[in-house]
């Protein structure tokens, strides 16, 4: 399902290391586990990166040694690595931090609109759905691993996970957390005091990448004129200057100046991956385009009327 993602940003990620840093060792793909110290509670419906990585250093170290040493269980030892953050949590967590951010501009932050609007339509539909049906529905929705039987909500089948969680230890109560990546099943983190973690996979996942109509851009081309509407609608994968140019015919200095506006009206963002910059559509972009897809005659005006040449 997310191969198009994975396509673009495996080479990226191992062309910067990552792929045999700290975050690979800690989230093995083998493993079933990922250590809760890397998953803090955010502290709000939406986190800027900032707060969710400073909240992961601030980690108290007995916290780090026990997730650690639960990690080694399950993989049966730790790496060189690993021994050292078990080690010295206070001093590492910082370098942990900084490729858990390096991570993030090279593989989520070119994605993060698409993803975001994935992210809040689902919140958006389960907000209505607990209004109009109850927690009940809502719950039971989720994942057929889940029941709601009025007075408890079960997760099964996995025997590993039968562990008794009052409402008491519960605290403030359950966070749900909708996934985009996330392909199937449920995810629990249990680390009290904080609110214990549901995370399930969005609605909608499966065509979190599919490419957007291109009738779109003929719409567009009227008002934001032919060059930046092309260019908007070829950055439905983020791509550098250079790729933009191949893609598109248009000459790169003609991609950079047409870029530059685009982000300056607040329609593309830029991000770096090693030497390149990567551009990509921001959210306003993705409404922008949208309502041009949806308009009546589908490529801008009235049925049959050929959209105007726009001066760029």
């Amino acid at each position: 399902m997310h191969g198009p993602w994975l396509a673009q940003v495996r080479p990226r990620v191992a062309a910067a290391g990552l792929d045999r840093g700290w975050l690979a060792e800690l989230i093995p793909a083998a493993s079933r586990y990922a250590p809760d110290f890397l998953t803090p509670a955010p502290s709000g419906p939406a986190p800027a990166l900032e707060q969710e990585l400073a909240a992961v250093t601030a980690t108290p170290a007995d916290r780090v040694r026990r997730d650690l040493e639960h990690l080694g269980q399950h993989q049966g030892r730790l790496g060189p690595r690993l021994r050292a953050l078990h080690a010295d949590p206070g001093g590492r967590l910082a370098r942990v931090a900084e490729e858990a951010a390096a991570f993030w501009e090279l593989a989520l932050a070119p994605y993060w609109a698409r993803i975001r609007a994935l992210l809040d339509a689902d919140i958006l539909y389960r907000a209505r759905q607990s209004a109009e049906h109850g927690a009940a529905r809502l719950l039971t929705d989720l994942d057929p691993q889940a029941d709601w039987d009025g007075v408890a909500l079960r997760l099964a089948p996995a025997r590993s996970r039968q562990r008794a969680l009052s409402r008491e230890a519960a605290g403030p109560g359950l966070l749900l957390i909708p996934s985009a990546l996330k392909a199937s099943g449920l995810s629990t983190r249990v680390a009290p005091p904080d609110p214990p973690q549901l995370v399930y996979p969005a609605r909608g996942a499966g065509s979190l990448w599919e490419t957007r109509s291109r009738t779109a851009s003929a719409a567009l081309a009227v008002v934001l004129g032919r060059s930046r509407s092309t260019l908007l609608a070829e950055l439905d994968s983020p791509a550098s200057t250079t790729e933009l140019a191949d893609r598109t015919g248009l000459s790169p200095a003609r991609v950079s100046q047409c870029l530059t506006a685009l982000r300056d009206a607040g329609l593309a963002s830029a991000h770096r991956a090693g030497r390149t910059v990567l551009y990509a559509r921001t959210a306003a972009a993705e409404a922008l385009l949208a309502a041009a897809a949806e308009a009546p005659g589908g490529a801008g005006g009235r049925p049959g009327q050929a959209p105007g040449r726009g001066p760029g």
